[in-house]
């Protein structure tokens, strides 16, 4: 079982959006592409920003998500920074 749930990380990534705007993510898939992503790149050789000793990319990536030191961002948001 994934600690934390894929309903308190959708709670944290959408911590920060405002009423009325649209949830940044709003199914676990989102969760999923975004924590893989993450774990990839942990093991291309990015910095981890959590302790992760002894742990597996996953579970730090999750960590990260799950305090804030990554984000998830849309599609528009990423064009922006282009």
């Amino acid at each position: 079982m994934l600690h934390p749930s894929y309903a308190d990380l959708i709670n944290v990534v959408n911590s920060g959006v405002e009423e009325g705007e649209d949830p940044v993510v709003s199914s676990r898939y989102s969760i999923v592409m975004a924590t893989s992503k993450r774990a990839r790149q942990i093991i291309a050789g990015d910095e981890e920003l959590v302790d992760g000793k002894g742990k597996k990319p996953l579970s730090i990536a999750v960590e990260e998500l799950n305090q804030g030191k990554v984000r998830i961002t849309s599609e528009e948001e990423n064009e922006e920074h282009d």
